[in-house]
């Protein structure tokens, strides 16, 4: 089965192993508590963002898909 990018970018799986990296990279750099917190912020409001994005776009999509031809 094939899955698209857009699919992949909704695993959980994925993200946390996202996450994980930038902890380590972080930690190894030394980043404190009050560089964490903005960190946080920045990957919740941009994650939030295109979750809106994808699922308005799949709303967008099954509309158009559902439209009637309105007897033309």
């Amino acid at each position: 089965m094939k899955r698209t990018i857009l699919e992949k970018l909704k695993s959980r799986k994925l993200w946390v192993a996202i996450i994980g990296i930038v902890v380590g990279i972080a930690s190894a750099f030394g980043i404190d508590t009050s560089e964490w917190t903005q960190i946080a912020g920045i990957i919740t409001s941009a994650v939030s963002v295109a979750a809106y994005v994808i699922g308005e776009a799949k709303i967008d999509a099954a509309g158009i898909g559902k439209k009637d031809g309105g007897g033309d």
